[in-house]
């Protein structure tokens, strides 16, 4: 136990530590993980079965995971950037040190076994493509640009790095550093409005709106703007009972799929920073917060980890052996599987190169 405390708790200097957020962290990357686990497990359920559609559901749930990540960045980015005197070298130095040093040895891993494995390989073939190809997924192209990820989820950190460098670039043009704090709100509420009038039209890169309700959350608890909350977990349960319920069965999809997540990601953080919540009890769990805080490394290597798996599984146990119980059978033993890498990469490369300052 001291180990682990040791290990996993993360310095957070003189900022003030919200815990839960932590543990949100942990939530939203295990989302992930149900979406490629349930995705890859899928070719061995037999379609049409109860088993099957819970699979597919679970999968389809997942998906929030990483929207949860861009509203914990915009919190996070927007807050720094706010209560902090601003130096754009530091602060691009401290964003790439952040991503770059866990991302480039996962890309190099991927890049190794793609000529191990050439038949998994998205690598070109001729020798000047395959360098631009790669140089691309260096540069963090996938994404916002149409270019397939080497590492698949890769794709959500050119959102990530477009909001590191938006963000500053707003806030200095506009001089929003100095303006009453309720008409940052008002501003980012009326863009938002404005942006989704937008997405209804050509809705390709529409989360990117998803960092909006992690600054909008940020200006109502920091400076106590009058917005009213109900406590003890009501709004977590509302929270899942919406993704669980509405957008799966009532056909909640495409633009207003995305104003719901809007709203309740709002609401649902809200609710998780508020000292006296269930939420924030919940996801305050030290089990919780320490897989949170290893959360990038997980995020980056557990895809890899699960295709292992399954790449054996598909030699013991052939694809037309259709079992459905093999879904809950090997859950548990392919998770704890995939924190073992993880683990590794967070202790040595993430925890001393990006998480030091």
């Amino acid at each position: 136990m001291h180990w682990m405390r040791k290990t996993f708790e993360i310095s957070h200097d003189k900022h003030q530590t919200i815990y839960s957020m932590e543990g949100v962290r942990g939530f939203a990357v295990f989302l992930v993980f149900l979406v490629h686990y349930m995705t890859l497990i899928e070719p061995w359920v037999e379609n049409e079965t109860l088993v099957y559609q819970v699979v597919e559901y679970i999968r389809d749930i997942g998906n929030v995971g990483v929207d949860l990540f861009f509203c914990l960045s915009g919190y996070l980015i927007y807050g720094m950037l706010l209560k902090k005197k601003f130096n754009l070298v530091k602060y691009f130095k401290r964003r790439v040190q952040r991503i770059y040093p866990v991302f480039t040895v996962v890309l190099v891993v991927y890049i190794f076994l793609s000529f191990v494995f050439p038949n998994e390989s998205k690598i070109p073939n001729s020798w000047g493509a395959a360098l631009i190809y790669i140089g691309q997924n260096f540069l963090l192209m996938p994404g916002l640009f149409d270019v397939v990820p080497i590492i698949t989820v890769a794709w959500s950190l050119s959102y990530e790095f477009f909001y590191y460098i938006f963000s500053p670039a707003l806030l200095s043009f506009l001089s929003m550093r100095i303006w009453l704090p309720k008409y940052r709100a008002l501003f980012f509420v009326l863009m938002s409005i404005f942006l989704f009038a937008y997405f209804s039209i050509d809705s390709k890169y529409i989360r990117l709106l998803m960092f909006v309700p992690g600054i909008l959350v940020f200006e109502v608890l920091e400076n106590s703007l009058p917005v009213k909350m109900p406590l003890n977990g009501v709004v977590f349960l509302l929270f899942i009972f919406v993704f669980l319920v509405l957008f799966k069965y009532f056909g909640v999809d495409g633009l207003l799929k995305y104003m719901f997540l809007f709203l309740f990601l709002f609401l649902f953080f809200l609710d998780c920073f508020s000292p006296k919540s269930f939420s924030y009890k919940f996801f305050s769990m030290s089990y919780l917060r320490w897989y949170g805080n290893m959360s990038y490394s997980y995020y980056l290597i557990h895809g890899l980890s699960l295709k292992t798996l399954f790449m054996f599984l598909s030699y013991l146990c052939p694809v037309s052996c259709d079992f459905n119980g093999i879904v809950w059978l090997l859950f548990v033993p392919f998770f704890i599987f995939t924190l073992i890498p993880s683990l590794i990469l967070f202790v040595f490369i993430e925890k001393p190169y990006s998480l030091t300052r």
